[in-house]
């Protein structure tokens, strides 16, 4: 099972801890995602491998790959991959035998049940047993990581889950279209009412006491109504470098997901 390769389109936070559970258990992974990643919670993000050139979370290392043949490579090597390629075509180069899409659009963006024996969506927008051989569900409550083999996930309600009581409350979004400039870092505790961050003049402030567990990169353009940051209310500042519980238990769904579907594979069911 150890030898089996998988790829993750995205590398946000959701994909991360999904990458690093897996890298743990053996599997060679490799990540695509877009030359300029609009990532929050960065430092639990292999996206940052885009900027940074490596990245590590929690002790596994990512590193950028030129192309598809060079993420071969730095998987045999025993880290995890990281491509800029937007259109995927690392899929069909690579012949993985699992292909997770991790992106979280809360739509499927083109990924199909047949490119790969094992494909897994995550969250809404999926049909297991249609477009994908199975959804893993990622809307907070009980059944956050149940592995879905027919059907969908629950509907996108439009809110965030709620952390600490607080839920659109945490969430920064950008008051108008511009380049991004936070006036905090990640980790930082900040009061309601305090300007966290700038777009082309149009203050952005905090709504609710908390730590700010994620914020985009400074220079990153934005639209209108964008994420921007994540306040935490229960101001815990660790939580702000080590991958989520919601990611988690995603990650273990997917695990469940691949063993189980690849074990049915192998005998021809």
């Amino acid at each position: 099972m150890n030898q089996l390769q998988v790829i993750i389109k995205g590398a946000g936070d959701l994909a991360t801890g999904v990458a690093h559970r897996l890298h743990q258990c053996g599997f060679a992974i490799i990540m695509l995602e877009i030359p300029k990643p609009t990532v929050i919670r960065r430092t639990v993000a292999f996206a940052e491998t885009i900027y940074e050139g490596e990245y590590t979370v929690e002790g596994v290392r990512a590193l950028l790959a030129r192309d598809a043949e060079h993420a071969a490579e730095i998987c045999k090597g025993g880290q995890i991959a990281v491509l800029t390629d937007p259109q995927w075509t690392a899929v069909g180069q690579c012949r993985p035998q699992v292909v997770v899409d991790a992106i979280v659009a809360k739509k499927n963006m083109g990924t199909f049940i047949d490119e790969a024996p094992v494909t897994i969506g995550l969250g809404p927008g999926f049909t297991a047993g249609v477009d994908v051989s199975a959804v893993v569900e990622t809307q907070r409550g009980h059944n956050l990581g149940r592995v879905i083999y027919q059907g969908q996930a629950a509907p996108n309600t439009g809110k965030p889950g709620k952390i600490g009581g607080y839920s659109t409350e945490r969430l920064l979004r950008s008051p108008g279209e511009g380049v991004f400039q936070g006036l905090k870092s990640i980790g930082d505790f900040v009061k309601e009412g305090e300007v966290v961050a700038r777009i082309e003049g149009k203050e952005v402030r905090a709504g609710i006491n908390g730590v700010l567990r994620g914020v985009l990169r400074t220079g990153v353009y934005v639209r209108a109504g964008c994420k921007i940051g994540d306040i935490d209310p229960r101001a815990n500042r660790e939580h702000c470098f080590t991958i989520s519980d919601k990611a988690r238990s995603v990650a273990g769904g997917v695990l469940e997901a691949i063993l189980h579907l690849s074990q049915r594979c192998s005998h021809g069911s």
